[in-house]
């Protein structure tokens, strides 16, 4: 029955939400740098300063809720003497990223990994977590969106809903059937802060989130009084 029947007509409506909430975490990014004669002492000069950023992070305990260690170089600088080529000095980076839930934290962190030697502070960049709340609040607010236009739609034609048909999330290749709702989600971050020369912005306003779900339902209806 693509289309229903005359005696149970088909009601087909999509259910959208957007709601902006506050943000749970931040993200900063640090590149710590050196350069050197050879290649040993930027190494060991690198060394020395992804520690000195490291044990700064760390310090903050559980406020800083996760931190890597990303991309790691290092590579020669080259010059041209007379017909060849020659190693001028040696250019070493690496990247870390530190995760925060506590934004009272964030801003003396961050300026104090700006203070460090030839060290670069990418962020904040504010997020949802994974598992928030948030994300099923819209998916439920999309749901009842959905149930409320469609039950619109029957008393329009004074008729009422007699049983859901389908319940989709946007994109979805195949129908999820009744009772298994999950997804619909899409989550928009937005990014602050600069770099270095941002430092010292201390007080770090959180940019609230934006969490959008949409279904597609499909109800049967009792027939329209027409």
């Amino acid at each position: 029955m693509p289309f229903g029947t005359p005696e149970a007509p088909r009601v087909a409506v999509i259910g959208e939400a957007r709601l902006e909430v506050d943000p749970e975490i931040a993200r900063i990014g640090v590149t710590v740098s050196a350069r050197g004669a050879d290649r040993r002492a930027a190494l060991d000069d690198l060394t020395r300063r992804n520690a000195a950023a490291l044990e700064l992070i760390r310090s903050y305990g559980e406020a800083v809720e996760k931190v890597e260690t990303g991309a790691f170089s290092i590579s020669p600088e080259l010059t041209r003497s007379g017909r060849g080529e020659r190693v001028r000095a040696y250019q070493g980076s690496v990247r870390l990223s530190a995760e925060l839930g506590d934004f009272t934290a964030l801003g003396e962190l961050t300026t104090r990994l700006a203070d460090l030697e030839l060290t670069r502070i990418d962020g904040p960049w504010w997020a949802l977590r994974p598992d928030s709340p948030a994300h099923g609040e819209a998916r439920r607010t999309a749901v009842r969106e959905a149930v409320q236009r469609a039950r619109e739609y029957a008393e329009a034609l004074g008729a009422r809903l007699t049983a859901l048909v389908e319940l989709a999330d946007q994109g979805a290749e195949q129908p999820v059937p009744y009772g298994a709702l999950d997804g619909g989600l899409r989550m928009a971050a937005f990014a602050g802060g600069g770099g270095p020369e941002s430092v010292p912005a201390l007080d770090l306003e959180p940019q609230r989130q934006t969490v959008q779900a949409q279904v597609t339902a499909r109800f049967l209806m009792s027939p329209p009084r027409l």
